[in-house]
């Protein structure tokens, strides 16, 4: 969730309701803050209110926050994963993330190793054991050092084992279409939902999201 926050503004639930009332979009998923949170949701509707902050819902049900959102999208439940994944590409994809707080504050820039792999068709990664059904050797997880013994990094981003380019291809399989297989929404309601949070991409807006209130 951190990685997600990050990638789409700054905020996530741990950060203090002040930042809540002075977000520009809120993403609530996982959660029904409006009925089992109802004081601290008080924050959301200040922000809805004096900022003119959009409230974004994500739900199996249509609940009461649904009912005050500005945008919601009704997802089978137990499909969040795939949701998420594809707001990840759908930010990497379209340049709709913060691309100086990625290289300043995540590991974006960082290489990893050249043993490190994924099946790009699984997703799975290298250390897989399928007797196993677990992961057995992760001698490749690792990043490539520098003659100092820290990770090499490129600023630009750009290298193919940087992280964000990694993380690029290894989402690249949440498509529009594939999440609304998946999720059961609609393609043209989960891009309503894309392309308003990640509009907090600029650095002039913010992003926070509530998630496992009730």
């Amino acid at each position: 969730m951190a990685s997600l926050a990050a990638t789409f503004g700054r905020g996530a639930m741990t950060n203090g309701w002040t930042d809540i009332r002075n977000a520009d979009v809120v993403l609530a998923m996982g959660g029904n803050p409006a009925e089992n949170h109802p004081v601290g949701f008080r924050f959301v509707m200040d922000a809805k209110r004096t900022r003119r902050a959009k409230l974004v819902t994500v739900d199996p049900r249509f609940n009461r926050t649904a009912a005050v959102a500005d945008r919601f999208a009704q997802i089978r439940a137990g499909t969040d994963i795939a949701f998420l994944g594809g707001l990840i590409h759908y930010a990497l994809s379209r340049g709709r993330y913060h691309e100086e707080y990625v290289r300043l504050f995540t590991n974006g820039p960082f290489l990893v190793s050249e043993q490190f792999a994924f099946d790009e068709a699984t997703g799975v990664f290298s250390g897989w054991d399928p007797e196993r059904q677990a992961y057995t050797d992760l001698s490749s997880w690792s990043y490539e050092l520098d003659e100092r013994g820290f990770a090499r990094v490129d600023e630009t981003m750009a290298h193919p084992r940087s992280v964000l380019q990694v993380m690029r291809r290894h989402y690249a399989r949440y498509t529009s279409e594939t999440v609304s297989n998946i999720c059961g929404c609609s393609v043209e309601d989960f891009e309503r939902v894309a392309e308003l949070v990640t509009s907090t991409y600029t650095p002039d807006r913010v992003g926070t999201i509530l998630y496992a209130l009730g």
